[in-house]
């Protein structure tokens, strides 16, 4: 019995120590092992590195050999340029562009080149071969590119560049001593956006009697990109103002027939029938007054309109649609135009320096439409605008009086605008909290707006 414990002990050890030697054996191979896989990756590695070091260099030289730039020869459109002697200088013969001018006009209609505005690029395969392609920049949202490939084709092709339209929001405050103009830029307002608000407000407000420090106002409006840079600004649309009679809010709604107008909260219509002042931003100098000293005859008499600051040949616009009833001269006010705008108003307009052309008794005027020009004719002490207006046959105070909306909705229209109203509600306070988002127009917005330019 104890022989065979002897006898296991001595295998036991035995297995021990092979186990021992087999370990140290197999970690010997796979060092070894593992030591050749890594010199042969490293070889590989340096292999490949060499070949890009040799191979890189002239096979980039190839490239820029074998493809030669484009050559652009750009030419902006001055006053006195014609198509002929454009496409000449860049040695064009007269028949070409006989040729290429008749499918101008036929293919793109394009007929007249616009001096400051349209451009040309003429461009080459290399600096000295022939022009291959013409592209006339006739507009920040068209282009004609004219392929000339084939000899006597000159194919034509009328691009439209697509807009994308931003929402932006503006949003200020009139600071003391300044004006709505001067707050508005301040706010970052475009200035022709800040004249379309002019032309909004001005039909429920006075911009020189009705502005008071404090007052605030925002406007939400279009701005229009093209790859991502900004190309112009389009409509407003929406607005408010903190004006002495309430808070003034108006919001831009297109109807189902295309048609586009400006609504307050409640759906009515925004734009009345007639101006309170038809020159934007002009300082009043005389009041509506029973009994004012007349400035030339001396005595008090009734002052039965407003008087307008306005240098001579200040454009004057009609204040709303009507008919010219009168365009004549009298010893008081000069040079005047009148206008019947229906059966209940008119407005009249004094001491003019001339008349605009095509304006004469008969002639409808649309609203905005220049009748003529301020001036001092008749008794006047200064270049001026004396605007009347005459309600029922009477002489009322434009600044007070209260005029009609032009266009108020129907039913289904009113509940299609609520939803819109609502909609626009959203974006601005959206954009208030965080103005830095970017909001386009939705599909159905552009669809609208499309409509309303096919039915200009």
């Amino acid at each position: 019995m104890k022989k065979a414990k002897d006898i296991l002990k001595k295998i036991k050890s035995l297995l021990i120590q092979s186990g021992k030697k087999i370990k140290n054996t197999l970690i010997h191979i796979n060092v070894h092992v593992l030591s050749r896989i890594v010199l042969w990756i490293a070889a590989v590695m340096v292999i490949i590195a060499l070949c890009v070091v040799c191979f890189y260099k002239p096979a980039r030289n190839a490239v820029l050999v074998a493809v030669s730039p484009e050559h652009h020869t750009i030419v902006d459109v001055k006053s006195g340029d014609t198509l002929s002697k454009i496409l000449s200088a860049q040695g064009f013969s007269i028949r070409d562009i006989n040729t290429l001018s008749a499918n101008l006009k036929k293919d793109a209609d394009f007929v007249t080149l616009r001096a400051g505005r349209d451009k040309f690029d003429f461009i080459r395969p290399s600096e000295h071969e022939p022009i291959s392609k013409i592209i006339i920049e006739n507009g920040p949202w068209n282009r004609i590119e004219i392929d000339c490939g084939t000899p006597d084709t000159w194919q034509c092709q009328k691009i439209e560049i697509e807009r994308d339209t931003r929402v932006a929001y503006k949003q200020g405050e009139i600071a003391k001593g300044s004006s709505f103009y001067l707050s508005a830029l301040d706010a970052g307002i475009p200035e022709g956006i800040i004249l379309d608000v002019y032309d909004l407000l001005a039909f429920e407000m006075d911009f020189e009697r009705d502005i008071r420090a404090g007052q605030k106002f925002y406007v939400l409006y279009e701005e229009n990109f093209a790859s991502d840079k900004k190309v112009d600004n389009g409509r407003v649309l929406a607005v408010s103002f903190d004006a002495l009679r309430g808070n003034v809010k108006m919001y831009r709604y297109v109807k189902p027939n295309g048609h586009a107008g400006y609504y307050d909260e409640h759906g009515n219509g925004a734009i009345k029938s007639l101006k309170r002042t038809p020159i934007n931003n002009a300082k009043i100098t005389s009041k509506f007054s029973g009994g004012r000293k007349h400035p030339v005859l001396g005595f008090t008499r009734a002052h039965k309109g407003v008087d307008f600051r306005a240098p001579t040949g200040t454009p004057i616009p009609a204040a709303g649609a009507g008919r010219v009833i009168a365009r004549s001269f009298n010893r008081g006010h000069g040079n005047f135009v009148k206008i019947r705008h229906n059966g209940t108003y008119e407005t009249l307009y004094a001491h003019m320096s001339k008349f605009a052309k095509g304006v004469n008794v008969g002639t409808t005027v649309r609203q905005g439409q220049i009748i003529g020009y301020s001036g001092s004719t008749g008794l006047s002490t200064g270049p001026h605008l004396h605007y009347e207006i005459i309600k029922n046959g009477v002489h009322v105070n434009p600044m007070t009086v209260k005029l009609p909306a032009i266009d108020n909705l129907d039913a289904a229209n009113k509940k299609m605008f609520m939803e819109r109203k609502a909609q626009l509600d959203a974006t601005i306070n959206s954009l208030h909290a965080n103005p830095k988002q970017i909001v386009r127009l939705t599909d159905e917005e552009k669809t609208q707006n499309q409509t309303q330019k096919e039915k200009k």
